[in-house]
């Protein structure tokens, strides 16, 4: 006997025979959501180390993310990048998860190959990040092969090169980490807390490769191991980029490949009597029909998706939105807000005030290290802090008020700091000091704090978007999909309005991060009030689908 759960009272089964029978009886046909897979594999229990097996992968994307944010923003000024089109090349993440994310999504849920259903796509992904970093670290390199001159300021060829190479990257991770969270949320069958726990570690391990893609930043002498690096186009500076993407590249492959041959997938087929039956009961003629009618294509599926998603998933999808938009102000500006208001430095500015400016990006760096060690330890504690206050929903509500409170006391710490200021006068030029020791510890406090609101965030609206497509029989890569829209849409917002945003106020990074303490307020209380509770964990035997509608 299969049963259905609807998400207006999570604890009432209701046998599928009899909704057939009240569908009949209201003369209304028995249809699918068309977020609704006809036929999907039946959960099967895997162990914690094969979640943590797959997990890992997200150190190997996180190690290349970490290395985007502290080393390409001056590659880019190194190939002689307009600063005009340097913003479009950093919308392509965006823009890639806006579709890619979806796309592979779904098709992964469809997948029939004898390798499984995701496990082709990450292989994929892993194999094109590779592609993209080699072409990445020898733009220059190649670009004076195809005939850049090296006096001239501007390098057009490498330009293309870094571009196409670019876009790549940010397509490829797209691709790993759609399926590799909805892997995660296939093994851990239809256990709550197991895929609560897998989306901990992979936050867990994105914030082991934030470390170690930050460290190796860092780190100016990487060049030395590998010295076929340094070339006639390419410095010291654009050698130690070519060495850490190597290192990226080899702890990538190297997760993914532990990954895929230690966790495999049964194949899946559409064919209705197959391995694929949710329950592993008898298929009707009716449902057999519809197995065998042929797919909506994606974007009719993707608009249907949207179109059946009940109350539940709209909120989430509306506190995960309110979230992201708090959030990308400061992942986007945080080292230049250092640089700026904290040290008071200028990017544009004479040598001592650029050099002061560069100081600030520096600490702003150190405290991107403390935030991703706060990240990890926290991720390891987030279902015991779940436990703690009374549900997941409440976790999310309060860190987003600790958001909030975070944002906001950048506004103390730049006001302390400019009070505290001091000048002096070099050569004519009065430039400022750098900041007191108390603020400058103010600043990195808010830094580490900002790990624990952050470690929620990278976890618990995954794990509910997957609980949620689980109990509504949707698949797990469409909805992780459409959940990602909530992400990316924000980010594309913030990212092409938080500029004049900023200068309708006079210019700097604060009101973009009041905009965003006040999203971030409201997120959390939409999760206190109006986000439901998930419902209990059912047993896998007795789980079938039901739509959102």
């Amino acid at each position: 006997m299969h049963f259905t759960c609807c998400f207006h009272h999570p604890n009432i089964p209701v046998s599928e025979s009899t909704a057939k029978k009240q569908a009949m009886e209201s003369g209304e046909p028995s249809k699918k959501s068309s977020f609704q897979l006809q036929n999907q594999p039946p959960p099967r229990p895997f162990s914690i180390k094969s979640i943590i097996f797959v997990a890992s992968i997200a150190a190997g994307i996180q190690f290349g993310w970490a290395l985007q944010l502290s080393l390409l923003t001056p590659y880019v000024q190194l190939l002689g990048i307009p600063h005009k089109w340097a913003s479009l090349i950093w919308l392509c993440g965006p823009i890639s998860g806006m579709l890619v994310q979806p796309i592979v999504g779904y098709h992964s849920d469809r997948c029939t190959s004898r390798f499984g259903r995701r496990r082709p796509f990450i292989a994929a992904g892993a194999v094109l990040v590779a592609t993209a970093v080699v072409l990445i670290g020898f733009a220059a390199d190649l670009g004076y092969l195809f005939g850049d001159n090296l006096a001239t300021e501007t390098k057009p060829r490498a330009i293309v090169v870094f571009v196409i190479g670019f876009w790549i990257l940010d397509v490829a991770n797209n691709m790993l980490q759609g399926p590799c969270r909805a892997l995660l949320a296939d093994i851990s069958g239809n256990s709550q807390k197991k895929t609560r726990t897998a989306n901990a570690f992979f936050s867990f391990f994105m914030a082991v490769g934030n470390v170690l893609g930050f460290a190796a930043g860092s780190y100016t002498h990487l060049h030395n191991i590998f010295p076929f690096t340094t070339t006639k186009a390419c410095d010291v500076y654009c050698a130690n980029l070519k060495s850490c993407f190597f290192f990226s590249i080899l702890l990538l492959l190297t997760l993914t490949t532990i990954a895929l041959t230690n966790v495999h997938e049964k194949p899946w087929s559409p064919e209705p009597g197959n391995a694929g039956n949710l329950g592993g009961g008898e298929i009707d003629d009716e449902e057999a029909a519809a197995a065998e009618t042929a797919p909506v294509p994606f974007f009719g599926e993707i608009f249907g998706a949207l179109k059946d998603l009940k109350r539940p998933m709209w909120i989430l999808l509306a506190v995960t939105c309110l979230n992201w938009i708090a959030w990308f102000p400061f992942l986007l500006f945080d080292t230049d807000w250092m640089g700026r208001e904290v040290y008071g430095g200028d990017s544009q500015g004479n040598i001592l005030v650029l050099k002061l400016y560069n100081n600030g990006v520096h600490a702003g760096a150190l405290g991107l290290m403390l935030n991703s060690v706060v990240l990890g330890f926290t991720s390891l504690g987030v279902e015991l802090l779940a436990r703690g206050v009374g549900g997941v929903n409440r976790l999310w509500g309060i860190v987003n008020f600790l958001l909030a409170v975070c944002l906001a006391m950048t506004v103390l710490v730049t006001k302390l700091a400019e009070s505290s200021r001091r000048f002096i006068t070099v050569d004519g030029v009065t430039v400022p000091l750098p900041p007191p020791a108390g603020v400058k510890a103010g600043a990195l406090s808010l830094f580490a704090v900002l790990g624990v609101p952050l470690a929620i965030t990278y976890s618990i609206p995954f794990a509910m978007a997957s609980i949620f497509s689980s109990s509504s029989g949707a698949g797990q890569g469409l909805s992780l999909g459409v959940l990602n829209l909530a992400i990316v849409i924000p980010q594309i917002l913030v990212s092409l309005g938080s500029g004049p945003f900023d200068a309708i106020f006079g210019g700097g990074n604060l009101p973009a991060f009041v905009l965003g303490a006040i999203a971030a307020a409201a997120s959390g209380t939409f999760a206190l009030t109006l986000l439901p509770s998930l419902p209990p964990d059912v047993p896998a035997a007795k789980t079938v689908t039901a739509g959102f509608h």
